[in-house]
């Protein structure tokens, strides 16, 4: 169990990310005032903030972190061979879900270019991926927080939407997540069994809450770090094991750090006490 307040790290978010995902360099070991461990500041190549590595004792694997996004509001894009005249929004499945065994199923217009493309393909495979891009609730320099691909082979699922809908299904065959934690591969078996985040359906409205009615709660998490010069405190991720905050200095820097809870929270009334600890802490 780490004690509130705990600093995981601190990672350097000056640089814009880029899509493509690679890995991540450059790092230093500063400590945390409270001495929780390594505080590090690293970034990829691109400046895609990272972890070190060392320092993290708890994270989600890439599988949840990969079923987190799909499960999430995050915007979404089939991308099908031939389509690629098609506009965004008709590549965007109004609803999206995963079955049992690990399949995607995507709630499309029937008339949409998608379904066309799986219903001209009949017995062939059709290749497809879809591609989501997470974006941070609030506003904030570097606001892409990650993206993710799946992809797979695409069939139709009559019979299984509404009228003038079309069910298709997204059998998955591999699937990459390039996000806040970093970059990796995930297994399609792994990813059938992970589950989704417990705060994923709530965490826009609660950054948003918390960045619109506690502002100055947040800013005083200032003090858990050793930085001078901050101008600027912004929620920016938050999953069942912390909060990750984004810090802007005067000199137009960023930095991120990521804030422990004592135990990882599985609903709302837990995730109320654990930020209640943490203000407590940065407050004392």
């Amino acid at each position: 169990m780490s004690r509130p307040g705990n600093t995981s790290h601190i990672t350097d978010s000056t640089k814009k990310a880029d899509p493509a995902p690679t890995g991540g360099v450059d790092s230093t070991s500063p400590q945390s005032k409270h001495g929780a461990g390594h505080v590090t500041e690293v970034r990829s190549d691109r400046g895609q903030p990272r972890p070190s590595g060392l320092e993290i004792a708890r994270m989600p694997s890439a599988a949840e972190r990969t079923r987190t996004l799909v499960h999430s509001t995050c915007s979404a894009v089939l991308l099908v061979p031939g389509l690629a005249g098609a506009r965004p929004e008709q590549l965007t499945a109004d609803v999206r879900s995963v079955g049992p065994d690990g399949d995607l199923f995507l709630d499309f217009p029937a008339d949409s270019p998608a379904v066309r493309a799986a219903t001209h393909a009949q017995d062939d495979e059709v290749r497809a991926v879809l591609e989501i891009t997470d974006v941070a609730p609030v506003s904030v320099p570097h606001r892409i927080r990650g993206r993710a691909w799946v992809s797979g082979w695409l069939t139709r699922v009559p019979g299984q939407a509404g009228p003038g809908r079309m069910m298709l299904r997204l059998e998955v065959g591999d699937a990459y997540v390039d996000d806040l934690w970093g970059a990796s591969a995930v297994d399609p078996e792994d990813f059938a069994r992970a589950t989704p985040d417990p705060l994923v359906r709530h965490e826009t409205e609660l950054l948003q809450h918390l960045d619109s009615a506690h502002g100055e709660q947040v800013r005083l998490l200032c003090g858990l770090v050793e930085r001078e010069g901050v101008a600027r405190v912004t929620p920016l991720a938050l999953d069942r094991f912390g909060l990750r905050v984004r810090f802007g200095r005067t000199d137009g820097h960023t930095f991120d750090a990521r804030f422990d809870f004592p135990d990882p929270v599985g609903d709302i009334t837990a995730l109320r006490r654990a930020m209640h600890q943490l203000f407590e802490a940065a407050a004392g």
